[in-house]
C-alpha cells in the first residue's frame, strides 16, 4: 500500500512539473524493457560475462546489434568495438576443496563455503594448513616469523589491518601477499574475511588481484568464516580470537593448525586475451556543440563462472547499468529529440579487474578530452531502495541539474554524494572531466554472489533511476550545461 501511495504521488508530481522539465521520451523507458535486456545478459548461457570469455563476446555482440537497430553510428572507424588485450583465466573442472581432520574428510560446497579467486593457479594438493595472520613479511612485522610453511597451505585474512606499523601503508595487492607466501615455500593460500568487521564478506567471485606476478601452479581461494573455524577447531582459538589478539597487540600470532586441506583446481591462463569496449554515437545537431561530447557508460563485464559448478549472473552488477545505457539510447532515438551535443553510449570491458576498459577508452578517445562535457556512469542501479548520484562535490553544477530534475519528477534521490570519480568514472574524473555516478543505496547485498539474479531486482527503482539519468542527459546534451572546473 505504501508503494502504491508513493507511486501515485510521483505520477501527480510529474504531471505538475511537465511544463518545467522536458519529459518527452520517458515512455520509451519501462521496467519491462529494462528487465528483458538484464535477463539476457544475466542468463546461464552467457556464464557471467568474464572479459575475454565466449559469454562476454556474445554479450558485446548482442549490445552491438541493439545499437545497430537504433542506427547509432559506430564510434571507432566504422567499428563499434575498441579492442585491447587483457589477462584471462578460464577456471575449469574439477573445482574441489575439502577439510582433512581426525582421519575424516569433509568436502565443501563451491559458491557457498568457498570460491576460487578469479586468477587462481592450478593444482591438485593435499597439505597441512598454517595460520599466518595478515600474510605480511617485513623487518618490522612478519607473519611468517617462527613458522614453517614450506609445502603447506597458508590461511590469511583477506582484508588489510585497520592499523599501521611505523606509519607505513600496507600493500593492498592480493598478488603481493600470495607471492610472499609462495616465496616462503607455501603451495596455496586460503583467504578469509576478518570476522570482527562490521559486515564480514562472504566468499565472492572476483578478478581484482592487484599488481604482481601470476602464479600458474599456485591455487588461491576465499573460504567462509565458518569453514575457517572448522579448520581451527581444537586449537583453542576461533578466528575472532585470533583477529582480536593480533589487532590488540599489533603482533603476529601464527601457528600450524592441526588440520589439512585438499585442493583441486584446473585453470587455463592467458596473459594477452582480446577483449573490447562497445560504443555507438548520436551526433549532435548544433554546428558548434556537436564537437562536444556527453559520454554515458556502464561496464558490461562481470566475474564469470567456475567449472560447470557455478556462474555469477551479475544482474545488478552490472547488467542493470548496461541495460540502462541501451534504454537511454533508445529513448533518445525513439523520441526524436535532437541533441545539440554528441552523445556517446559505451559499454566497458574489464571494470572488474581494475577499471582497465574505461581507462583505455578515456585515454584513447576519438577527440581531445577537453571536448568531453561530462561523463555519466551507471553501475549497480537495479537493486536497493533509493537513488544516489555521486561526484556532487566535484561537479556541483552538474549534480544540481540531476537534483533539480529529481525533485520535480522522480523524488528518490538522496542528498548524500561525494567527490572523486568512483568505478568507471574514475579515470574521467582524474582527467578533470565532470562526472555523475548513478547508483542505488543498499545496492550490494548480492554483490559478486551467485544470487545476483534478475528476480532480485527492484523494477520500480530501476526504471526511476534510468529515467533520471535520461532526463539529466537531455539537459546536458541539449546545451543547458557549461562544463565546470572539477574539484579534485
Amino acid at each position: 500500500m505504501k508503494k502504491i501511495i508513493i507511486l501515485i504521488l510521483f505520477i501527480f508530481t510529474e504531471a505538475i512539473y511537465a511544463n518545467s522539465v522536458d519529459t518527452s521520451g520517458l515512455y520509451c523507458i519501462t521496467g519491462g524493457a529494462l528487465i528483458e535486456t538484464v535477463k539476457h545478459l544475466a542468463s546461464e548461457k552467457l556464464q557471467g560475462r568474464l572479459s575475454g570469455s565466449p559469454g562476454f563476446y556474445q554479450s558485446a555482440e548482442y549490445m552491438k546489434n541493439e545499437f545497430k537497430k537504433l542506427n547509432l553510428k559506430p564510434l571507432f572507424e566504422n567499428d563499434y568495438y575498441q579492442y585491447f588485450n587483457t589477462e584471462y583465466n578460464d577456471i575449469k573442472c574439477p573445482c574441489r576443496f575439502s577439510l582433512l581432520k581426525n582421519n575424516t574428510k569433509k568436502e565443501y560446497k563451491i559458491g557457498k563455503d568457498y570460491i576460487f579467486r578469479g586468477f587462481t593457479g592450478s593444482g591438485n594438493i593435499k597439505a597441512p594448513v598454517v595460520f599466518c595472520g595478515y600474510g605480511f613479511s617485513a623487518d618490522d612485522y612478519d607473519d611468517y616469523a617462527g613458522v614453517d610453511v614450506k609445502g603447506k597451505i597458508v590461511l590469511i585474512f583477506k582484508q588489510l589491518p585497520a592499523w599501521r606499523i611505523n606509519d607505513k601503508d600496507w600493500n593492498n595487492s592480493l598478488r603481493y601477499r600470495e607471492k610472499i607466501a609462495f616465496d616462503h615455500g607455501a603451495i596455496a593460500t586460503l583467504l578469509v574475511s576478518k570476522p570482527n568487521d562490521k559486515s564480514p564478506q562472504k566468499p565472492i567471485g572476483s578478478v581484482l588481484e592487484g599488481e604482481g606476478e601470476m602464479l600458474l601452479d599456485y591455487p588461491h581461494l576465499q573460504i567462509d568464516i565458518s569453514v575457517a573455524d572448522e579448520f581451527l577447531f581444537g586449537s583453542g582459538f576461533t578466528l575472532k580470537d585470533l583477529q582480536t589478539a593480533i589487532d590488540s597487540i599489533r603482533k603476529p600470532k601464527s601457528f600450524e593448525i592441526n588440520s589439512a586441506a585438499e585442493v583441486e583446481i584446473n585453470a587455463v591462463y592467458e596473459k594477452d586475451r582480446k577483449t573490447m569496449n562497445t560504443a555507438g554515437i548520436i551526433e549532435g545537431s548544433d554546428p558548434v556543440l556537436k564537437n562536444e561530447y556527453l559520454i554515458i557508460g556502464a561496464h558490461l563485464d562481470h566475474v564469470g563462472a567456475q567449472g560447470e559448478e557455478i556462474y555469477f549472473p551479475g544482474a545488478n552488477d552490472n547488467a542493470s547499468g548496461s541495460s540502462a545505457v541501451l534504454q537511454i539510447a533508445r529513448a533518445f532515438v525513439k523520441s526524436g529529440f535532437k541533441p545539440s551535443r554528441s552523445i556517446v553510449f559505451v559499454l566497458f570491458s574489464n571494470e572488474e579487474s581494475g577499471l582497465h576498459g574505461s581507462t583505455f577508452f578515456c585515454n584513447n578517445f576519438i577527440a581531445p578530452l577537453e571536448k568531453v562535457t561530462a561523463m555519466f556512469n551507471l553501475d549497480c542501479i537495479g537493486y536497493g531502495d533509493s537513488i544516489q548520484v555521486g561526484n556532487g562535490k566535484s561537479a556541483p553544477d552538474l549534480w544540481g541539474i540531476a537534483k533539480n530534475i529529481n525533485d520535480k519528477c522522480i523524488g528518490l534521490m538522496v542528498e548524500r554524494t561525494w567527490n572523486g570519480g568512483g568505478a568507471d568514472a574514475q579515470e574521467f574524473h582524474n582527467k578533470k572531466i565532470p562526472c555523475l555516478y548513478f547508483v542505488t543505496t543498499n545496492s550490494y547485498d548480492h554483490l559478486h554472489l551467485t544470487t545476483d539474479k534478475t528476480e532480485t531486482l527492484n523494477l520500480w527503482l530501476f526504471e526511476r533511476i534510468t529515467k533520471l539519468a535520461f532526463l539529466t542527459a537531455k539537459e546536458v546534451a541539449g546545451g543547458n550545461y557549461k562544463r565546470e572546473i572539477v574539484k579534485q
